[in-house]
C-alpha cells in the first residue's frame, strides 16, 4: 500500500514539505490545483521534484477546464523528465478551481472527452483537431514511462470512466467501509464487462481525512476543514448517495445547500461548523494510531492500493499539523507498508 501526502502548493515551503515527506517515507506528494487559492501547481511540483530523489509527485487534482488537454499533458510529461519518471496526474471534474472563476464542475461528457484526449497526448498519439494533426512532437521517442492518469471520483459515471480510460481510480467517498466497497464494486463491474484483455485493471486509491491524536475531540477539529471540502462532493446536487449511512443524509444535504465557497477549506465556515462529531468520526480517521490502523487494514482488504492522507494544514494549525503528520508516518505507515 502506498501513502501520499496531500498538500497545498507554496513556492516558499514546498521544497521543505517534499523533503519532509521523503524523510518520513511517504511514497508521494500530491498538490492541490486551484489557481485562485494557491501558487501554480506545476511550478511547485517542479520545485518538489528538484528537492527530492524518490518521492512521487503530481497534481491532486487538476480539472478539464482551466488547461487544454495538450497543455496538461505537456506540463506533466515535462515534469516526468525533471523527476526522472516520478509523476502521476490526478484529475477530477473540478471544484474550487472552477467556482472561483464562475464555472461549475465539468459535465461527464466534457470530462470523458478531455481525459480521452489527455491520454492520447500523453502517449504521443496524433489527434485530428479541426483537420490539423495535433501531437506533442517533442514527446515522441521519450524513453520514460507514460505518465499515469488517476481519476478522482465520487459517483458511478466518473468511476466507470476512470476504470475504462485511466490507469488509476481514487475514490472521494470518505472512510466508511461499505461506501468504499461500493466504489470498488463499481470498478469491478466495468472491468468484468471489458472484453479488451489488454486493458490492465486500474489501481485503486482513496482520499482520506486523517489525524492521529490522543484527544479525539481535538483531532476532529483539526480535520474539520478538510472533511468539509471532501464531504461536500457527495452533498452536491445530483451526487450519488448509494450506500450512505442514513444518519449522514441530512449532513450531506446541508453541505450541498449551504456550502460557503468564500470560506472553502476553513474551519470557521458555517458548513464546517455544522458537521456533528459523529459524522466526522465516520467520514474520517481520527484518534489513536491503533484505531486508524484497524480501519486502514479493512480498507486495504478491499483492494485499495493507495491512500492520499489529508491531514491538518500547517498554515492553519502550525506545529499540531506537523506532529500529526509525523505520528502517522511513524506509527501507522510501517504497519501497512507492503
Amino acid at each position: 500500500m502506498e501513502f501520499w501526502h496531500f498538500g497545498v502548493p507554496s513556492v516558499s515551503g514546498v521544497e521543505r514539505m517534499a523533503q519532509t515527506c521523503e524523510e518520513l517515507n511517504f511514497d508521494g506528494l500530491t498538490l492541490t490545483d486551484s489557481q485562485n487559492l494557491s501558487n501554480e501547481t506545476y511550478i511547485a511540483l517542479t520545485l518538489a521534484a528538484k528537492a527530492t530523489n524518490v518521492l512521487k509527485i503530481g497534481p491532486g487534482v487538476t480539472n478539464p477546464i482551466t488547461r487544454h488537454a495538450a497543455l496538461t499533458a505537456s506540463a506533466a510529461a515535462t515534469l516526468q523528465e525533471v523527476s526522472n519518471g516520478r509523476v502521476m496526474i490526478g484529475i477530477g471534474r473540478g471544484d474550487s478551481s472552477l467556482f472561483n472563476i464562475g464555472f461549475k464542475p465539468a459535465n461527464p461528457d466534457i470530462f470523458q472527452t478531455y481525459i480521452t484526449e489527455l491520454q492520447s497526448y500523453l502517449r504521443g498519439d496524433v489527434l485530428n483537431k479541426s483537420g490539423y494533426d495535433s501531437q506533442l512532437r517533442w514527446l515522441v521517442g521519450s524513453k520514460l514511462p507514460k505518465v499515469p492518469l488517476d481519476v478522482a471520483a465520487t459517483g458511478p459515471k466518473i468511476i466507470a470512466m476512470g476504470a475504462e480510460l485511466g490507469e488509476r481510480v481514487s475514490f472521494s467517498l470518505g472512510a466508511d467501509i461499505e461506501r468504499i466497497k461500493w466504489g470498488v464494486d463499481q470498478v469491478k463491474a466495468v472491468v468484468n464487462k471489458n472484453t479488451d484483455n489488454q486493458k490492465v485493471p486500474p489501481s485503486l486509491g482513496v482520499y482520506l481525512n486523517i489525524c492521529i491524536h490522543n484527544d479525539i475531540d481535538r483531532a476532529a477539529e483539526l480535520v474539520r476543514p478538510g472533511v468539509g471540502i471532501f464531504a461536500h462532493f457527495t452533498g452536491m446536487p445530483g451526487a450519488n448517495r448509494d450506500n450512505i449511512n442514513q444518519a449522514d443524509q441530512t449532513v450531506f444535504d446541508a453541505l450541498g445547500k449551504e456550502y460557503d465557497k468564500k470560506r472553502h477549506g476553513r474551519a470557521e465556515a458555517s458548513h464546517a461548523q455544522k458537521m456533528p462529531m459523529e459524522f466526522i468520526e465516520r467520514f474520517s480517521l481520527i484518534g489513536s494510531a491503533e484505531k486508524c490502523i484497524e480501519r486502514l487494514l479493512s480498507i486495504k482488504e478491499l483492494g485499495i492500493d493507495r491512500i492520499f492522507v489529508i491531514g491538518p494544514r500547517p498554515d492553519h494549525f502550525g506545529q499540531e499539523a506537523n506532529e500529526a503528520l509525523a505520528r502517522f508516518a511513524k506509527e501507522v505507515i510501517p504497519v501497512l507498508r507492503d
